[in-house]
């Protein structure tokens, strides 16, 4: 028994007292000598990570903020540089919208009647009347000279400039002269009608003395969709020029006689303006369009030539001033973005359905 316990391994080795622990052997293998001086550099490896670390963080924080704060002067700086532009075109506008400088010596004083005759259009009733005034009020402009290149457009703004330039004209004093460029047709030549006399170049586009009116007829095409128009109206005859309906032959004859009425009060005009100058050709009157030369012939130009000829049979040292009043920039933009976005949401607008206008 005694020789099974000393073979025992278990029980081999020096005796342990029962109240030891394990942690009296760690502290005792930790302490060796070397061992001490591992766990501190170890220790201060980590710590100098941890600051490199901490470092690199604040370093990116101090970057980010940096960047931030250039985007932030930069977007400043734009802004205040978009709002001195805008005050500039407003101050620009401005400046142009006001009085024309005064000229020096004889000279032409030129209205500008451009593009499509609208309330809408640069070519507008109020901006062509206060450019002939300017003109004709300044005694150095030797003859006012209305320069078109217009199709035509809305009747009323058409008779306003008309009406003007014959009270001009009836007063006398000062000569008027329409100069067609491109084309003078349909409103643009109501305008000239009225001038004293008319100046065209032979390739360009006059007469075209009638009225139009255009539309759809869609209500066969709804009907196929399956949709159903819905229109509420108080009156029998309310809602006739809508595309969607259908026009009866009262309607027809009665919207004839509305453009019947108002071609009657074009071909007035011209007769009232022109005068004996006129052909008594049957088409004069039938909304054909002519080159300037056939108007010569036909008596609506009075003779072939341009501006330039103009300036330089009237004056000694050829020179005109234009006396249209300029457009103010945000006026313009404004306008243009109220009548774009009008015909999208299919608005309606104060255009005129009748028109004279070349098509």
């Amino acid at each position: 028994m005694s020789n099974e316990s000393h073979d025992d391994k278990w029980t081999q080795g020096p005796e342990v007292p029962p109240d030891a622990s394990p942690q009296a052997g760690q502290s005792a293998e930790q302490s060796l000598p070397g061992d001490d001086e591992s766990v501190e550099t170890l220790r201060e490896r980590q710590r100098l990570a941890q600051l490199g670390l901490m470092d690199r963080w604040v370093d990116g924080v101090l970057k980010e903020q940096r960047r931030s704060r250039r985007w932030k002067l930069f977007f400043r700086f734009l802004f205040a540089a978009l709002l001195l532009t805008l005050i500039a075109m407003l101050g620009y506008g401005l400046f142009m919208t006001s009085q024309p400088e005064t000229p020096e010596g004889p000279h032409l004083g030129l209205v500008e009647v451009d593009g499509v005759i609208d309330a809408e259009s640069a070519a507008n009733a109020r901006r062509v009347i206060e450019g002939l005034e300017r003109a004709w009020d300044n005694d150095a402009a030797e003859a006012v000279v209305l320069h078109i290149n217009s199709p035509g457009g809305s009747p009323v703004q058409s008779q306003r400039i008309f009406n003007e330039v014959m009270r001009l004209r009836d007063k006398g004093g000062k000569p008027i002269i329409a100069v067609i460029e491109d084309i003078g047709a349909s409103g643009g030549y109501y305008i000239a009608a009225a001038a004293d006399e008319i100046v065209a170049s032979p390739s360009s586009l006059v007469g075209s003395i009638g009225v139009v009116y255009s539309s759809f007829g869609l209500n066969d095409a709804i009907e196929q969709l399956g949709i159903e128009r819905r229109v509420f109206t108080a009156g029998d005859n309310k809602a006739f020029l809508d595309p969607f309906s259908e026009l009866d032959s009262d309607q027809r004859v009665f919207w004839q006689d509305v453009l019947d009425t108002t071609h009657q009060q074009f071909i007035d005009a011209v007769k009232r303006g022109r005068g004996e100058r006129l052909s008594d050709d049957e088409d004069l009157f039938s909304g054909l369009i002519w080159t300037g030369e056939q108007g010569v012939q036909l008596g609506l130009v009075d003779e072939l030539g341009s501006l330039d000829t103009l300036a330089r049979d009237r004056l000694e040292e050829p020179k005109w001033r234009d006396y249209t009043p300029a457009l103010d920039p945000f006026d313009r933009i404004a306008r243009r973005f109220g009548r774009v976005a009008a015909e999208w949401l299919g608005l309606p607008t104060t255009e005129s359905p009748v028109r004279y206008q070349a098509r």
